[in-house]
């Protein structure tokens, strides 16, 4: 659980919910709290996702296998849903 103000997913409008779609989990049908956290900026939220498709999709030094365990790996150590 955040301890930071968010905006619970089904309340996004505006700016904000022109960003659901890029950043709801379609797995979980739900925005995780890290990106939920930027819910009263969508600016820093479409910052914060491009960022994250960068690391996760544009870096040819690892294969997405290995870019998807050291994301798992930080997830555990810091004890967050991955």
């Amino acid at each position: 659980m955040a301890w930071i103000e968010t905006i619970p997913d089904d309340q996004w409008s505006g700016a904000l919910g022109e960003l659901y779609e890029e950043v709801v989990d379609k797995h979980y049908g739900r925005v995780d709290e890290i990106m939920a956290i930027h819910s009263l900026n969508p600016r820093a939220l479409r910052a914060h996702a491009s960022l994250y498709e960068s690391a996760m999709a544009g870096t040819k030094g690892l294969r997405k296998v290995e870019r998807e365990l050291i994301a798992l790996v930080v997830s555990l150590e810091n004890q967050c849903h991955y």
